[in-house]
């Protein structure tokens, strides 16, 4: 069968590229052959940036709060996937292993009762026994 114009390569062509895309879409790295098109990774000796009021040690914590609290509320919702809500203890004990949570935030959520149901992440860490913030009216 005959292209009718619309096709400028060919299917010839049009195969050979398909072929030529297949690696570049299966390769779990980058293919290219000019640096330029790479993202250059950090180097060893800069540190990791890292933003916002949890890692910010001069930064006041929010009313209601302890500076601790800030820093455990941050990295539960940094490693409880937000699918799990609401949640019992073992769904997310299960999702902090599956985000590879620290031990230490995992033993904390292993202190917590079996069956309670969590609705979010505030209530989760309202359990642990931080405050949240005041509300602001």
């Amino acid at each position: 069968m005959t292209d009718q114009g619309t096709n400028k390569t060919g299917f010839a062509r049009d195969d050979e590229l398909k072929r030529e895309l297949q690696g570049e879409l299966k390769a779990n790295r980058g293919v290219r052959a000019e640096e330029a098109y790479e993202p250059e990774p950090s180097g060893e000796d800069e540190p990791v940036a890292e933003f916002g009021a949890a890692n910010d040690p001069g930064a006041p914590a929010p009313a209601g709060m302890t500076r601790e609290g800030v820093t455990v509320r941050s990295e539960l919702a940094r490693h409880l996937e937000r699918t799990v809500y609401p949640a019992k203890r073992s769904a997310l004990l299960g999702s902090l292993r599956r985000q590879h949570a620290p031990d230490t935030l995992v033993d904390r959520v292993s202190a917590l009762p079996a069956e309670q149901q969590y609705p979010n992440v505030q209530a989760v860490t309202r359990a642990l026994g931080f405050g949240v913030e005041d509300r602001r009216d």
